[in-house]
């Protein structure tokens, strides 16, 4: 005779894969690719001998914001910050990181490069 399986309830305690998990999981995810996106605006905007690591990791989830309230209405895509880790949503937040490096930069200097 086969054993029956036991309820999806008992059984979901030794479940590494909880709710608490997928949001760690989201949350080193987010801190990398903040980082990567605020790297490659840096790059683009010509500031990248200029910051360092953590100043690209603010960069790019801040950016992730600045893009999410500002962008996300126009274009229908989600951003990083909000656990859309699809290319529209990268390229989303890669914008607004842009967008954030050339108000620095303006603000900074008085002219965008």
């Amino acid at each position: 005779m086969m054993r029956q399986r036991k309820s999806t309830q008992e059984g979901s305690s030794s479940n590494p894969y909880t709710a608490e998990r997928n949001l760690e999981m989201n949350f080193i995810l987010w801190i990398i690719l903040g980082g990567i996106i605020g790297w490659i605006a840096s790059i683009i905007m010509h500031t990248n001998a200029q910051q360092g690591i953590m100043v690209n990791v603010l960069v790019g989830i801040i950016g992730a914001l600045l893009a999410g309230f500002l962008l996300t209405p126009l274009f229908g895509v989600g951003t990083i910050n909000q656990s859309n880790f699809s290319l529209p949503s990268l390229l989303l937040s890669l914008l607004g990181a842009i967008i954030l490096l050339a108000v620095v930069i303006l603000v900074r200097r008085g002219t965008v490069r």
